[in-house]
């Protein structure tokens, strides 16, 4: 009797508690609809950066302004003119002196020029010594100086591959190299870019929007009537997150469908997989925002602090830009703690390559403990009192 009296109060609390975590899933869903902000941080923000990433940044340089001083104009040096001016990642200016390009270098209208000097088919009549070219980059900007340099020495290879067939010069080996690039076939950075920028763009709706729901209702002073009901604060915790987590999971189909159907995004893995790991991701992101939340009873250091715990890491650190391995070694180790690394690596698998589940699986766990050790952390600072 005593058994049956017990299994019904534990069912009547139980039942009581759903009641109760349903009336508070439903009031955040209410307030989210009726914020302006939400849906735009929702919906419309990551539409927009997602046309900025696929449009207006490009990590390729197809056409590289450049200057080409011609001193000498036999046949020679004509050819491997041609062979710059056919080039798809070259727009040459040619000219005969290079003073001529002094103005256009330092005004930042070339990135660089090339030197086919007037002893150059001399050189190249001599069989036992190699013709000197000179190539000067514009060194204010490393990485676009990089590009030219190893532009500038493909194309010469080329040229000196073509000059030996065309000579069919003999004792001379020829390589035939057959290059093959594999998951991004056309060498698009956009590809790269749009699946890495889910990312960051789930970090900005799991962690900034997450990171004012509580401290919104201090401000509103709507949080002490919230702590004289009965409702436990782990109800009011999942009744904050459930909401924001099926907002990001809306989010994040429009911004694959986007990514697909407008952009030409590739996508090679499962659905399933794609949503297990946005699963993840958000549950780790949710959590980082839910703990700012609670540490913080201003919307404004809330915001903050949300940019600089969540958002900018994501962006610098989590390889969506920059190499990890070329970072140096302590901020390597770092990364370490970050799950948008996790979540870039995923991502840009399933689009590029497909469900490869070992690497999936691998930086699958990682966002797990990452967010469980977030919302514990948040369950030990949250507590039902005003102080």
């Amino acid at each position: 009797m005593m058994s049956e009296i017990q299994n019904e109060v534990t069912s009547s609390r139980r039942a009581s508690g759903l009641r109760r975590l349903r009336a508070l899933v439903i009031k955040e869903s209410y307030q989210i609809v009726r914020d302006p902000s939400t849906i735009l941080i929702s919906v419309v923000l990551p539409v927009l950066l997602l046309f900025l990433f696929g449009y207006g940044v490009s990590l390729d340089l197809n056409h590289l302004k450049i200057g080409v001083v011609m001193e000498d104009t036999a046949p020679d040096a004509q050819s491997l003119l041609k062979s710059f001016t056919d080039s798809r990642y070259f727009d040459t200016k040619i000219v005969r002196h290079r003073r001529e390009l002094d103005y256009d270098i330092v005004k930042g209208n070339i990135r660089g020029f090339i030197v086919i000097p007037s002893y150059f088919t001399d050189f190249r009549n001599n069989k036992d010594k190699i013709a000197p070219i000179q190539a000067i980059a514009d060194g204010s900007e490393t990485n676009t100086a990089n590009f030219f340099q190893y532009y500038v020495q493909s194309t010469l290879a080329n040229w000196l591959q073509q000059e030996k067939i065309s000579e069919d010069l003999k004792g001379l080996p020829l390589i035939n190299i057959q290059q093959r690039v594999w998951y991004n076939e056309q060498l698009e950075s956009r590809y790269f870019l749009l699946s890495g920028s889910l990312a960051i763009i789930m970090t900005l709706i799991g962690t900034l929007l997450t990171a004012l729901v509580i401290s919104r209702e201090w401000e509103r002073g709507t949080m002490e009537t919230l702590i004289s009901t009965p409702v436990a604060i782990n109800e009011v915790i999942a009744g904050k997150v459930i909401p924001y987590f099926l907002l990001g999971l809306v989010s994040m189909a429009i911004c694959v469908a986007v990514s697909v159907l407008i952009f030409g995004l590739p996508f090679r893995g499962s659905l399933g997989a794609l949503l297990l790991v946005s699963v993840g991701f958000l549950w780790s992101a949710l959590g980082l925002g839910l703990l700012i939340s609670t540490i913080s009873r201003s919307q404004a250091l809330a915001y903050q602090l949300a940019v600089v715990a969540g958002f900018l890491p994501a962006f610098i650190l989590s390889g969506f830009l920059f190499e990890i391995f070329s970072m140096p070694k302590w901020i390597q180790f770092l990364t370490y703690f970050l799950s948008a690394r996790y979540f870039v690596q995923c991502l840009q698998t399933l689009f590029l390559v497909g469900d490869v589940w070992p690497l999936i699986l691998r930086n699958l766990m990682p966002m797990l403990l990452i967010g469980f050790f977030l919302f514990a952390l948040t369950r030990r600072k949250s507590t039902k009192r005003l102080e």
